[in-house]
């Protein structure tokens, strides 16, 4: 039985012992020992984890690397860790390391700190995908120059992005395809800020940016003069596409797209061979296209399964949602016209913001929209030319 004067903690006496009468040879057991004990201990009380902390110190120096990375696999196991003591399991635990930082209960700001400040990229990439981040620790993760952490940042929904983070984040997007594609993802995350990455989206992260843009002004975009100058043209416009696309001449139809919008001739060829129909959307209501005479042209441009014709529905209620000046501005975005950040103003924000429940402004079903797709869809070749 432990003898009351005593810390409660028959181990750390007996190691002391040993480490003085057996010297260096029995460290490494010491180590592993000392270090199992504590793990089993649950709770420590506060003069414990200071003994233990003494103790630890003497013994992780002169092991051998096997037994400090051993030691600091079972030490990283305890209920609770000191950040002297989280120190040592990160400064000896070795290719373990991940696990300990992704398992951790808690972590220290000052280990998370000394972390990045070594540069460790798959370990600060892990430390961006824990909650409850201070400030201190997220601004230096985000002066971080690293597309791993940048990817997890904008992964971890315990972040909320505002402020400088928005910023960081959606330029981020802007280079890294992956980190777009995430926030996508998010509820949180404006879409409309992922204008630029616009054709490195999946399908439905395209619709999700251009949905974004239902009910809500913009500033106005360079484009909008040339425009203006063709707009009195939608008609014809409209009309040469659908022949265009119904005799499935999309390099041509490259070539016009380039004439009029401006846009370089490689990404006028992605929206031309875009059988999504996401990217010929913008440019029709951005052109001033109806519903009518946009659908004629995209059930040509699009394939015919199923999901097409439900995007379909999507994008017939979509040409009432959005309106051309905000498609415009999203084509000045993929020119890189705009600062996009100014849509986070007040005045540019969506006259209804969409609840977390219901992402999309599309009804989940409206026959009127699908008896018109219907009819559209029988439209031939004859009627298009």
């Amino acid at each position: 039985m432990v003898p009351p004067d005593m810390l409660g903690f028959q181990p750390y006496e007996t190691f002391q012992l040993l480490i003085e009468t057996g010297g260096v040879d029995r460290t490494n057991t010491l180590l592993i020992a000392a270090c199992d004990a504590y793990a089993r201990r649950g709770k420590p009380t506060a003069p414990e984890m200071e003994q233990f902390e003494a103790l630890a110190g003497r013994l992780f120096p002169i092991a051998g690397p096997q037994a400090r990375a051993k030691g600091a696999a079972i030490l990283g196991r305890a209920e609770m860790l000191s950040p002297t003591l989280e120190r040592l399991v990160v400064e000896n635990i070795g290719e373990d390391l991940i696990p300990f930082l992704e398992g951790a209960v808690e972590l220290s700001d000052q280990t998370m700190l000394d972390t990045i400040s070594r540069y460790d990229v798959p370990a600060c990439a892990t430390l961006a995908t824990r909650a409850n981040l201070s400030n201190v620790v997220l601004a230096k993760l985000f002066q971080m120059n690293s597309r791993k952490v940048y990817r997890a940042l904008a992964g971890n929904t315990h972040i909320v992005p505002r402020g400088a983070y928005l910023s960081a984040l959606a330029r981020s997007a802007q280079m890294d395809h992956l980190v777009a594609e995430a926030l996508g993802k998010r509820d949180d995350f404006d879409a409309a800020l992922l204008a630029p990455a616009f054709f490195d989206l999946s399908d439905e992260h395209r619709v999700k940016v251009i949905q974004a843009f239902a009910n809500r002004t913009t500033p106005t975009a360079p484009i909008s003069r040339t425009i203006e100058q063709l707009s009195v043209a939608t008609g014809e416009l409209t009309k040469a596409l659908m022949k265009l696309f119904s005799e499935n001449r999309r390099p041509e139809v490259t070539r016009l797209l380039a004439q009029i919008t401006g846009l370089d001739e490689v990404r006028c060829g992605q929206i031309a061979h875009d059988v999504t129909g996401a990217s010929l959307f913008v440019i029709l209501r951005a052109f001033g296209s109806t519903a009518y005479d946009g659908l004629k042209v995209l059930i040509h441009a699009t394939s015919h399964d199923s999901e097409r014709s439900r995007a379909l529905a999507d994008f017939a209620t979509l040409f009432g949602a959005v309106s051309p000046e905000s498609m415009a501005y999203l084509m000045s975005a993929w020119r890189g016209e705009v600062n996009l950040l100014e849509l986070s103003k007040p005045q540019y924000q969506p006259f209804t913001q969409a609840s977390r429940r219901t992402a999309s402004v599309t009804p989940a079903h409206n026959p009127v929209i699908d008896q018109a797709i219907e009819a559209l869809a029988k439209i031939g070749v004859r009627r298009a030319s």
